[in-house]
């Protein structure tokens, strides 16, 4: 090497020591790594969250959110940079956008389950953070910032108009008061909003104080009142009470009888019972899971394609999910004849993502059950079909794993090495250690040692 020539330091290799050195707890070091990884290859989406990451542990959530977020302006559909932007905003403490983002990722990968103890995670924290309603209680002596600039900009108005008014105007106005329950049925739930606010013109010392704004709050109080008055008034007019009970009972009827016919209704209903379903395998409960799984297929297979527009995407989920509790309960052969229905669906439909999905799933029952040469057809065929070189990665080392447990340890040091590749694309250290395991394995049997 001539005088002056550097060493070639390759994307690969920085990555590679980035992250030994991150795992050592040697951040500030890895960092420098994952910098220059970067200079050699901008914009690297795996770079980005490997160094976001590294920002996480050294503290720093504001860069690591930015390059979570910078991730997924390459690709809105990495699953890696939804995890981490999750992971950054539940660590700044925004639970419920990490809550979002976590829902947002188990949507596209719901094979990896740090997204569901993510979701469980934020869900506990906001409940800690929220506590029990019932026991929360306004105090009244404390300074009310939480008025609007509405309300300021109404108590002013307020105030203007009853300079302009005459004073016997003015006592005409204030002693005219409804009868309590006229009043709570025209107000309805803003009735005990309004109540409050007359509680606290009682306070003579709160009344006597000001915001930090400078503006009186017995001001503030009484303009609340005045609006809600006003609303008061003109719903008065424009519905007298008689007219506003017969029209809520035509409405409770009417909602009642469209309730099934409402898209909207049961798009949110299938949305929060499919995650319910998730989320009890997930803790554990297949049985239940596989139950309320089966009850829901029943009900969508009832619906119309107009009530439920992606009515058949729907049914191959269902089954994939009553497949997987049942794999989960040891009934390997019903959850075989589930993933294959879901294939079926998944291919009269053209889906592709369904159908690689369940190609991975029948890959796995018959891996599962001894299989190998099944589960390698299987997963052989799901090849095109993956989406990135991690995928790649686990689904070379399964098939390897399957032909080394059919002793063609030639053909696993193959999918060994084809595996280790797409890890060494991916730039991830664990693929890299499962593949040169795979690997060696296959050489121990086929006595092809190099030192």
């Amino acid at each position: 090497m001539a005088d002056g020539d550097l060493p070639v330091v390759s994307f690969g290799s920085l990555m590679t020591e980035g992250i030994i050195l991150s795992r050592r707890g040697q951040h500030d070091k890895a960092l420098g790594c994952f910098n220059d990884a970067l200079k050699l290859r901008a914009g690297d989406k795996h770079c980005l969250i490997t160094r976001s990451k590294c920002f996480l542990k050294l503290g720093d959530t504001e860069n690591s959110l930015k390059d979570a977020e910078a991730s997924l302006q390459i690709d809105n559909t990495f699953s890696e940079g939804l995890y981490q932007k999750a992971e950054t905003l539940y660590t700044m403490g925004d639970f419920e956008f990490a809550l979002v983002f976590y829902h947002r990722g188990r949507r596209l990968r719901p094979d990896l389950h740090k997204f569901q103890l993510g979701i469980n995670k934020a869900e506990e924290a906001i409940i800690n953070c929220i506590g029990n309603p019932s026991s929360v209680k306004l105090e009244s002596r404390e300074e009310l910032c939480f008025v609007s600039r509405q309300a300021e900009l109404q108590s002013k108005k307020a105030n203007q108009k009853q300079q302009n008014k005459p004073k016997d105007q003015k006592d005409q106005k204030q002693t005219k008061k409804q009868s309590p329950k006229t009043e709570r049925q025209l107000l309805g739930q803003l009735y005990a909003d309004k109540a409050y606010l007359e509680k606290l013109l009682k306070d003579e010392d709160l009344m006597q104080s000001s915001t930090r704004q400078g503006i009186k709050v017995m001001d503030l109080v009484l303009s609340g009142i005045s609006y809600l008055n006003q609303r008061r008034d003109f719903w008065q007019q424009q519905k007298p009470i008689y007219a506003r009970v017969y029209e809520r009972k035509v409405l409770r009827q009417g909602r009642m009888h469209d309730k099934k016919q409402k898209p909207s209704d049961i798009a949110r209903s299938i949305a929060k019972n499919m995650e319910d379903i998730e989320l009890l395998l997930a803790r554990g409960s297949a049985e239940e899971s596989c139950r309320k799984a089966e009850h829901m297929l029943k009900k969508i297979q009832a619906w119309s394609e107009n009530e439920v527009p992606n009515k058949n995407e729907l049914i191959g989920n269902l089954h994939s999910c009553i497949g997987n509790a049942q794999l989960a309960m040891g009934q390997m052969e019903a959850a075989l004849c589930s993933h294959k229905m879901d294939l079926d669906c998944a291919r009269q439909n053209a889906l592709t993502d369904a159908v690689s999905r369940a190609l991975d799933n029948i890959g796995h029952v018959y891996a599962r059950i001894g299989k190998f040469q099944q589960a390698i057809n299987t997963w052989e065929e799901k090849i095109p079909l993956a989406q990135s070189s991690l995928e790649k990665a686990w689904l070379f080392h399964e098939i390897g794993r399957c032909y080394l447990e059919l002793d063609k340890a030639e053909v696993a040091q193959d999918y060994g090495q084809k595996s280790l590749q797409s890890a060494d694309e991916e730039g991830d250290v664990e693929w890299q250690l499962h593949a040169t395991v795979l690997v060696a394995q296959a050489q121990v049997k086929l006595k092809s040692f190099h030192f």
